[in-house]
């Protein structure tokens, strides 16, 4: 196990190291000046030079991106006399020396993902901070409605297999693939949060936290969490549905499942003690690709239903172009891209035995 862990580890290394090069010279390319952005319509020469300096970009792009990944590095060198625009000059965080040579001192920290350019000075890991909780809230409540809904769908439609109550559910769960989350994002918005409002007691947008009535504190509103997590979790659901169905049928097929037949196990027993665990492994891979999915920001649901998530952050830094917060949020979602996919091969060796951790 510590060897697959360490060789997990490696392969995560270099994936991040693929993934920090790719956006770093994708968005500092991107046409569009973030000096002139973040002063708006009022600024001079000086000013936009000024900024220029202070965020690093008047140097050479190979320079920046050194930068980039002296601040991203857990192990990274300062120099003393250095005013430059790292973290490390503006003693943002807490460091510990590890031993100095010259005028350049190599430190141990946490990886640093720099300020916005419009927050006023925010670090970055404050803004995700602030708006992946809520993400996750909302990932973890659609995957849950999934997952539950999903699995007994499957199971009904695999033991009815060609009846009108199969058939039902492959129509409903064909739709709900084909139908684009922004399109569901709307249609739900708009029939329970407007038409049939006075009976569900559901607005058309809204997030976790809001204002309560006198404009005094902010207080959680679940019911903001009902119309898109339900949203968010239709196509995952229908994935569910469908994979339950087929694996649950193939494994119906299985020689141990005719011999618990004929001792003499009642169907619930077989579903419940062989096969629903046997048939779960394709399952588990689309719960674990729709989740992290859903991690990465969920966009257009988010944007649509006024959800303060890591979506609906993402999508107003590009219009921004606040680079800092886009680089940084990305680099969070492969992170947790790699995480779950860990996570996922660990969760195979105990649904299936004949995996082996290698």
């Amino acid at each position: 196990m510590l060897q697959y862990i360490l060789n997990k580890a490696f392969y995560a290394c270099l994936t991040l190291f693929g993934v920090v090069t790719v956006i770093f010279f994708l968005f500092n390319v991107l046409p569009g000046d973030p000096a002139q952005m973040m002063l708006g319509q009022n600024e001079d020469s000086a000013q936009i030079a000024a900024v220029k300096a202070k965020y690093g970009f008047d140097k050479p792009i190979l320079t920046q991106y050194l930068y980039y990944l002296n601040d991203l590095s857990p192990l990274s060198f300062h120099s003393h006399k250095s005013e430059d625009y790292t973290f490390l000059s503006k003693g943002k965080y807490t460091h510990k020396k590890l031993f100095a040579i010259s005028n350049t001192t190599m430190v141990i920290k946490l990886p640093y993902l720099r300020e916005s350019f419009t927050k006023q000075g925010k670090k970055v890991s404050q803004v995700i901070g602030e708006t992946l909780p809520n993400t996750a809230i909302l990932a973890i409540s659609a995957i849950t409605i999934a997952i539950i809904i999903g699995i007994a769908l499957g199971i009904v439609s695999a033991l009815y297999k060609d009846r009108w109550l199969d058939k039902t559910i492959q129509v409903l769960s064909t739709l709900g693939m084909s139908v684009p989350s922004f399109f569901s994002a709307i249609l739900f918005a708009w029939i329970f949060g407007y038409i049939l409002h006075k009976y569900t007691n559901l607005e058309m947008t809204g997030s976790l936290y809001e204002l309560d009535d006198f404009g005094e504190r902010m207080q959680i509103q679940w019911k903001n969490l009902i119309l898109p997590a339900i949203v968010l979790g239709i196509r995952p659901l229908a994935v569910v549905i469908q994979l339950m169905r087929n694996s649950l049928l193939e494994v119906f097929n299985q020689d141990y499942i005719r011999t618990a037949r004929a001792k003499g196990l009642t169907e619930f027993q077989i579903i419940r003690r062989h096969a629903v665990k046997n048939a779960l492994n394709p399952v588990v891979t689309a719960i674990s690709g729709w989740f992290a999915s859903m991690l990465a920001g969920a966009v257009f649901v988010e944007y649509i239903f006024g959800w303060n998530g890591l979506g609906k952050e993402i999508v107003n830094a590009l219009n921004t172009l606040d680079l800092p917060v886009i680089m940084g949020s990305v680099l969070v979602i492969a992170l947790l891209f790699i995480i779950i996919n860990i996570f996922v091969d660990v969760i195979y060796g105990w649904l299936d035995p004949k995996v082996k951790l290698e």
